[in-house]
């Protein structure tokens, strides 16, 4: 056996998150109880109890990362994000907060097209580095991999110049970034007498212009009363299907008695996003699919329209069930998957250990790559080791970043509270700064 690069060891447990996929989440967290973690080549080589460790695998290059006695687990996947925009909300924030909801904010010329000008108004590379604390921000919390949704440009240039700040981004920094094109977010002001031609020209023109770059992997459409018909995000989802996109949506978000979720089911989704509305209809309607469902809770807090999405009879039906910050400037202004973690739980009604596999095992399947939110022989070593013992304290300490580490490809990215640099420069890994390798030397 070769040496390990590096490993982690002196764990209370390493919550692997590959156990059986099923109803019972604990089976499916599959924690090894005082588990040590062996990297090589930015791959798990080993995993398993400490007291088995092979000793022929320890070199004198060896690094190792004592984690005191507290948890490791795989990289959080946030896969549901809009962390790419211009301009900022806080003032309709004050609005909410003084009684007017989301909705009469954006009728009021508020809501996503403010956004819309201020990201109109930006160049690309004040997108990018606008957007860079954000990631860094849930690096902080644990995140390895987040989905990135364009939808603040509406018209072919500024999307295209969204989804290129993303595509940059993605070079700068740890996070593994994912794109989605959103272009059926809102309706642009210079066609708010032109639905149908504003949809034609995503479909003609925007698409596959994206498709020629390969700047996104996902399309995604919002279907509801002050966004898009179902008829309109079918015609949108008909074309990125040919064009090599993978169809997602937000739906019964805002409005009941729209049957997003349906529809969701109907064009066999990846995810159906948000479902705060959905129905009994449509929760039996995603049961029959592989669809994931999509939760954020942070935004039904923030936003301040209950209820929260039944998460609980979600998972009962059988549904696979993610969890999300959504972080976006006018209905989720956070970072913080840990806050995200604990809503899930006391309002979406599920448990601590649903919420964690929400942001493992169940965002990875959300993103279609199934190698990441788990830890085995052979995958990516995006590893997490906290300060606490559990993933329960997860959701618990409402909030709090209980992360001490973060490996991304086996390097480290991140350690108490601070984005790990190296002075002249910094390591990069499959195109994207990751960290300094060897930075966890010496860590007791």
């Amino acid at each position: 056996m070769d040496h390990f690069d590096l490993v982690v060891r002196n764990t209370s447990e390493v919550a692997t998150c590959d156990g059986p996929l099923g109803p019972d989440a604990l089976a499916t967290i599959a924690t090894i109880p005082k588990g040590a973690i062996g990297i090589s080549g930015g791959k798990i080589a080993w995993l398993g109890p400490e007291a088995d460790l092979p000793k022929e695998a320890i070199g004198p290059e060896t690094e190792e990362l004592d984690a005191r006695g507290s948890f490791a687990g795989p990289g959080l996947v946030d896969c549901h994000t809009h962390l790419v925009f211009g301009g900022e909300r806080s003032a309709e924030f004050e609005l909410r907060c003084q009684g007017k909801t989301y909705l009469e904010i954006a009728a009021a010329g508020g809501g996503i097209a403010s956004t819309v000008a201020a990201t109109r108004a930006a160049k690309e590379r004040e997108l990018t580095y606008g957007a860079m604390p954000r990631a860094i921000g849930l690096l902080s919390h644990g995140v390895t991999t987040a989905e990135v949704k364009s939808g603040y440009g509406l018209d072919l240039d500024n999307e295209l110049k969204m989804l290129r700040a993303i595509k940059a981004l993605n070079t700068m920094q740890a996070v593994r970034l994912v794109a989605t094109v959103l272009p059926l977010h809102a309706l642009p002001p210079e066609h708010k007498d032109s639905r149908g031609l504003y949809v034609k020209l995503c479909v003609d023109e925007l698409l596959p212009k994206v498709a020629a770059e390969k700047l996104a992997r996902f399309c995604d459409a919002f279907v509801e009363q002050s966004a898009f018909t179902a008829d309109e995000a079918r015609t949108l989802m008909k074309r990125a299907r040919e064009l090599g996109f993978i169809p997602r949506l937000h739906v019964d978000q805002l409005t009941a008695g729209r049957g997003g979720a349906e529809l969701a089911a109907e064009l066999q989704c990846a995810t159906a996003d948000h479902l705060e509305q959905i129905s009994p209809e449509g929760i039996a309607a995603l049961a029959r699919t592989n669809t994931v469902a999509v939760l954020a809770p942070t935004s039904t807090l923030f936003a301040r329209a209950r209820p929260y999405a039944p998460g609980r009879a979600l998972r009962d039906a059988g549904v696979t069930v993610a969890v999300c910050t959504n972080c976006n400037p006018g209905s989720s202004m956070s970072e913080n998957a840990s806050l995200a973690m604990g809503l899930a739980c006391l309002e979406n009604g599920l448990t601590p250990a649903e919420a964690y596999l929400g942001f493992t095992r169940s965002a990875a399947a959300a993103l279609m790559m199934p190698e990441l939110g788990r830890l085995f022989v052979g995958g990516p070593a995006d590893v997490v080791v906290y300060q606490c013992k559990s993933y329960r304290a997860l959701p618990y300490h409402l909030g709090v970043s209980e992360v001490r580490h973060v490996l991304k490809d086996g390097l480290c990215a991140f350690e108490f509270g601070r984005v790990v640099t190296k002075l002249g420069g910094m390591v990069t890994q499959h195109g994207r700064i990751v960290g300094l390798p060897g930075s966890a030397s010496g860590l007791t």
